[in-house]
């Protein structure tokens, strides 16, 4: 399964609780911070809600 690195370029000044709310439910605390997830639906509709504050990278599976 693909993962995610999820970073938070831009400010949540200005948005809704709700928005500041799915920020911190992604992990991401400080500007320029990433938080690593699974690709799942879940996360894809965070991801979605949100899109302006976000860069998301794919990141290749570690081979074991």
């Amino acid at each position: 399964m693909a993962r995610l690195k999820i970073t938070y370029i831009k400010s949540t000044i200005d948005c809704t609780v709700r928005m500041k709310q799915t920020v911190q439910a992604l992990g991401l605390k400080k500007l320029n911070s990433s938080a690593i997830h699974q690709d799942n639906p879940a996360i894809r509709g965070m991801i979605a809600k949100i899109p302006h504050l976000l860069k998301v990278e794919e990141v290749p599976d570690e081979v074991k």
